[in-house]
């Protein structure tokens, strides 16, 4: 329903009360997932996706590797995450990422990126940096679509079927 700024959201009281059980129900299962997870990983944050679901956003770094995951609200966590991003500390000033697993157009790949990025403003770290390889490239626009969004530079060489991206944060 399209409505105005001036119109009242007007739905039924069933409604409401639905969208009230799915809201506490994710609530309750996201408390139950936070005791599951914290024993693996160290929670960092709780987001929202772009349809309103909830989500716990964990991260494992040993100071080599870092590792942003993602598990929704919605499915109890059976020690597995519903994505994640795996990058690498290269020099001091560079985290390269090295893989992103996931479903696409959840949200999930946006809320890692955020936290990604919190994690090098933290280690005042100025760049992220990573790779387009062959095997990205049945969904090469999609990625280039993700980093520009993300404030990446993206440089595709479309014959060789390879890329790279760069975030430079100019406030680290």
């Amino acid at each position: 329903m399209i409505k105005s700024a001036f119109e009242e959201d007007v739905r039924e009281p069933e409604e409401i009360k639905e969208e009230f059980e799915k809201l506490e129900f994710q609530l309750f299962r996201m408390q139950e997932n936070m005791k599951e997870i914290a024993k693996d990983a160290e929670i960092v944050g709780i987001d929202q996706t772009k349809d309103d679901k909830w989500v716990i956003v964990s991260a494992v770094d040993d100071g080599n590797i870092c590792k942003v995951m993602v598990n929704d609200c919605e499915h109890a966590y059976r020690g597995t995450w519903d994505f994640s991003i795996l990058a690498q500390y290269k020099e001091e000033d560079t985290i390269h990422i090295g893989d992103i697993k996931g479903p696409a157009n959840q949200g999930y790949g946006s809320i890692c990126m955020n936290f990604l990025k919190e994690i090098a403003r933290d280690k005042n770290i100025p760049f992220i940096t990573g790779d387009i390889a062959k095997r990205d490239w049945d969904h090469v626009e999609r990625l280039v679509h993700f980093y520009s969004k993300h404030d990446f530079n993206v440089t595709v060489d479309y014959d060789e079927k390879s890329g790279e991206i760069e975030w430079n944060d100019g406030n680290a």
